[in-house]
């Protein structure tokens, strides 16, 4: 779908949690742009507000009023409420201007909006991200969009705004974003498990594991989340930077797209049945290092 180039100077941002807050907040300081928000808990949106946000009442008011609007939620029945609903985006978005979901959900809903904002000359674009609490207050997320190119090349710099500009990929048509967000989750998944069973393992060997730590995440076993969160784990730090019920929720996505494609994904298979157990303690709320605790309890290695 053709863009027609517009100058953007306000932009709507709906869902201020630990992702969107800090991200609608780099647009604001770095870009100057004049932001619309709102949150299904207002006092979410108390530290954009004080930055200069408007408060709005619905989806709807922010799209009605916005050049392009910004979407970040929980579940997948949130981003269709928020799109499709009478108080929906949808509902208030006017022809010409561009919708973009940064939530990470179903690539067929993905379409679907897509689908939707064509035919009513809107642009959409499907742009999960990927670099936690960390990447969004620091403005170094990935990004990976599906959808209208022209819209892509459009917002680009809102884009590096928010993100890497070396991790900013356009990926395909509507979905694209999605799909690679699910291989995204599907290889942290297991890393997961391969961090605190590492950690684990140092522990009941008697090593330092911070000393540990330092050294395999420098040679072949180094990744993001070793390097990340093994220090939080190590000062009990299980804060959100990704919650584990939203983590639960992409695995289900990302097994349900694998058996739709007749693709078996044992590993994935069994970290989903880790996580799960974490929900089944009442752990939901932690962030995705919060399986350390499920494996001290397995261990009998609980303080």
């Amino acid at each position: 779908m053709k863009v027609k180039m517009m100058a953007i100077t306000t932009i709507g941002w709906i869902g201020t949690g630990v992702m969107g807050n800090s991200m609608c907040s780099n647009l604001m300081k770095k870009g100057g742009f004049k932001a619309l928000v709102y949150n299904r808990t207002k006092d979410k949106a108390n530290d954009l507000v004080k930055l200069g946000a408007k408060w709005c009442a619905s989806p709807k008011e922010v799209a009605e009023k916005s050049d392009v609007v910004f979407t970040i939620v929980g579940f997948p029945n949130d981003v269709e409420d928020v799109y499709f609903s009478e108080q929906g985006v949808l509902k208030g978005i006017k022809k010409g201007k561009i919708i973009v979901d940064m939530t990470t959900t179903e690539p067929s809903l993905a379409i679907r909006i897509h689908e939707a904002a064509n035919k009513l000359g809107v642009a959409a674009l499907d742009a999960p991200v990927s670099g936690g609490d960390v990447g969004a207050r620091n403005g170094t997320l990935a990004i990976m969009v599906g959808g209208d190119r022209a819209a892509f090349d459009e917002i680009l710099p809102l884009f590096q705004m928010m993100g890497d500009k070396e991790k900013i990929s356009f990926m395909g048509p509507a979905g694209a974003g999605q799909h690679t967000k699910m291989a995204n989750q599907v290889m942290i998944a297991s890393t997961m498990v391969g961090v605190v069973e590492a950690m684990l393992y140092a522990a009941k060997a008697g090593l330092d594991v911070s000393d540990m730590i330092n050294v395999i995440g420098k040679g072949a076993a180094q990744n993001w989340s070793l390097v990340n969160y093994g220090p939080r784990i190590l000062k009990g730090d299980f804060n959100p930077g990704f919650f584990i019920k939203h983590f639960v929720k992409d695995m289900g996505i990302a097994l349900e797209e694998a058996k739709r494609m007749n693709l078996a994904l044992p590993g994935l298979a069994l970290a989903h049945q880790f996580y799960i157990s974490a929900i089944a303690i009442g752990l939901e709320n932690l962030g995705t290092q919060g399986l350390y605790k499920v494996y001290q309890r397995m261990n009998g290695m609980e303080k």
